[in-house]
């Protein structure tokens, strides 16, 4: 009798937001060939998964490009699997009409300091206040008054209107008018210590998986469904359609440009501690 080829298990960890899910369904219900390679899903919010990239937990986890700076001693980004928006990204909400220029005299409710929402909303204006609350409670705290404004991501850039509050910012319209660029939020980083040639592979599979949700789209959307907290299906599709697209399956140069400019700027602003080669896995 041959023995079995051994199988390698890599982790892979994501936040449970219906786009990250959409990206992971080929992979996650077991739909691709993965030649050898089992992959082990574990789901947390980013910020999170930001503090245990710095540790090291996962072979493979969605990062923060703020956090990227953090843990690239450990990780490469992936060419792939990015949540980018151009001419569009993170929104400053608020109860009251506020403009931007009010920004640096708010209590602003942020979703965590190593988001790259934070990031590039204190590259806009470091001066203003702040508390740290989770991301999905941030509509509520503001419309209750606990603070000025709040720094949306995720599905509350959708449906803020509605719940009573106005727009003061969207950072990505302000870094596209300024920069030409895309704003870049998201990235999955791979550990560095797999050695070249499994990064390659598992990038590849990775790959694989996106391509497979975007051609089985509407399969993909009813799994990812269940990961869109209370989205109508209309609202969720639109969600998915913002920051599952080209610049998911490749950056680009924009995209890749737009993720140096952003840490570029960070560390020039003061904001992140050191510069940060950014390294893709080819």
């Amino acid at each position: 009798m041959d023995a079995k080829p051994e199988v390698r298990t890599i982790t892979v960890a994501h936040s449970p937001d219906s786009d990250d899910a959409f990206m992971f369904y080929g992979l996650a219900t077991n739909k691709l060939e993965t030649e050898g390679l089992k992959f082990e899903h574990t789901l947390k919010d980013i910020q999170t998964l930001n503090v245990d990239a710095m540790n090291g937990v996962f072979d493979v986890t969605a990062v923060s490009f703020h956090a990227y700076a953090y843990i690239s001693d450990k990780y490469a980004l992936l060419p792939h699997g990015a949540s980018i928006g151009d001419k569009y990204g993170p929104i400053v909400v608020s109860k009251e009409q506020f403009t931007a220029d009010d920004i640096p005299n708010l209590k602003i409710a942020v979703p965590g300091e190593l988001t790259s929402a934070f990031l590039a909303l204190r590259i806009y204006n470091p001066d203003f206040e702040y508390g740290v609350v989770p991301f999905d409670q941030i509509i509520d705290e503001v419309a209750k008054g606990k603070y000025d404004a709040g720094l949306l991501i995720h599905e509350g850039q959708l449906f803020y209107k509605q719940k009573g509050l106005s727009k003061v910012l969207d950072l990505g319209e302000w870094w596209h008018e300024r920069t030409g660029l895309p704003l870049p939020m998201g990235g999955n980083a791979i550990r560095r210590d797999l050695g070249k040639d499994l990064m390659k592979q598992v990038s590849k599979h990775l790959h694989r998986s996106i391509v497979y949700s975007l051609e089985n789209r509407e399969d993909a959307l009813s799994y990812a469904m269940q990961f869109a907290r209370d989205m109508p299906p209309e609202l969720a599709d639109r969600f998915v359609g913002m920051w599952v697209n080209e610049l998911t399956l490749d950056y680009g140069d924009r995209g890749r440009e737009g993720v140096r400019l952003l840490l570029r700027e960070g560390f020039e602003k003061g904001i992140i501690p050191k510069y940060v080669e950014v390294e893709f896995v080819d």
